[in-house]
C-alpha cells in the first residue's frame, strides 16, 4: 500500500513521514510549551479550582499541547490517527515532536515522572493499546524522565466522554481514578500527566486530584497532550 498523508490524503515522497510537505508546513502548532500561562492551562486551572477543597494546595498548572483540534479541520485526522486508527507510528512521531519542543522549555527541565492517563482495562483490552502511554514514552524519552504506568489507574468504567457536555464530563470521572502508593517511595520532583486530546480538562483534572490525594502538595503536577480542542 502506498503511504500517504494523514491530513490530505496525497501520496507521500520518500522524505516525507505521515504528512506532505504542504500539510506539514501548515500544522496548526499551539507554541503553547513556550509560555507557562496559556489558555489551555488558564482553562485547566479553572477547572481544578472548581474543585479544590478550601485550604488545599494547589500550583498554578503547567499545560502544553502540540496541535489545535477543530472539528471542521482535517488535521483532526492526526490525533484521531492514533486513537481510532491504531497508527501508533504517527502517534510516536507526533509525540516525539512534542517532546522535543518541550525539552526546550525551562519550566518543564526538571520534570522525572510522566503518568499517562489511564484506561479502563476492558477498554485497553478491546483497543489493544493505550494512546496516552503511546504519547508518554516519548515525552519521557525527550525529557529524560521516567514513565510510570503502575501508579495510577481507573477504579470502575466510565461512559464514553465524546458526546458529553463540560459539566457531564467532571461527573463522570468523579472519582474515578486512584493511586497505588508504593512503600517507602519518595514523590516525583515534577510529574507530567499525558493524555491524546484536552477537550474540557475534567478528565486531566480528576487525574490530578488523585496525585494530589496520594501525594499531598509537595510535587508540581504539570500536563500535556497531544491536541488541544479550539472552540
Amino acid at each position: 500500500m502506498p503511504r500517504t498523508c494523514l491530513v490530505c490524503g496525497r501520496q507521500l515522497g520518500a522524505h516525507e513521514e505521515h504528512l506532505c510537505i504542504w500539510c506539514a508546513e501548515d500544522l496548526p502548532l499551539t507554541g503553547y510549551w513556550m509560555r507557562r500561562h496559556n489558555p489551555m492551562a488558564d482553562e485547566l486551572n479553572a477547572v481544578l479550582e472548581r474543585h479544590r477543597t478550601p485550604g488545599t494546595h494547589m500550583d498554578y498548572v503547567w499545560a502544553a499541547a502540540l496541535l489545535f483540534y477543530h472539528h471542521e479541520n482535517p488535521y483532526k485526522l492526526i490525533p484521531r490517527a492514533l486513537k481510532y486508527g491504531r497508527n501508533l507510528s504517527a502517534g510516536r512521531f507526533f509525540a516525539a515532536q512534542l517532546g522535543g519542543f518541550m525539552a526546550g522549555a525551562e519550566h518543564f527541565a526538571d520534570v522525572n515522572m510522566v503518568i499517562p492517563v489511564p484506561l479502563h482495562w476492558y477498554r485497553r483490552r478491546q483497543r489493544g493499546y493505550n494512546q496516552a502511554q503511546v504519547i508518554a514514552d516519548q515525552l519521557a524519552r525527550a525529557l529524560h524522565a521516567t514513565l510510570r504506568t503502575d501508579l495510577l489507574y481507573r477504579a470502575r468504567r466510565t461512559r464514553t466522554q465524546t458526546r458529553l457536555d463540560a459539566e457531564a464530563r467532571l461527573q463522570n470521572v468523579k472519582g474515578v481514578f486512584r493511586m497505588r502508593k508504593k512503600a517507602g517511595e519518595e514523590p516525583p520532583r515534577h510529574v507530567l500527566l499525558v493524555d491524546d486530546t484536552f477537550t474540557t480538562g475534567a478528565t486531566l483534572s480528576a487525574c490530578y486530584w488523585a496525585l494530589r490525594e496520594a501525594w499531598g502538595p509537595e510535587p508540581r503536577i504539570s500536563v500535556a497532550t497531544l491536541a488541544v480542542v479550539q472552540a
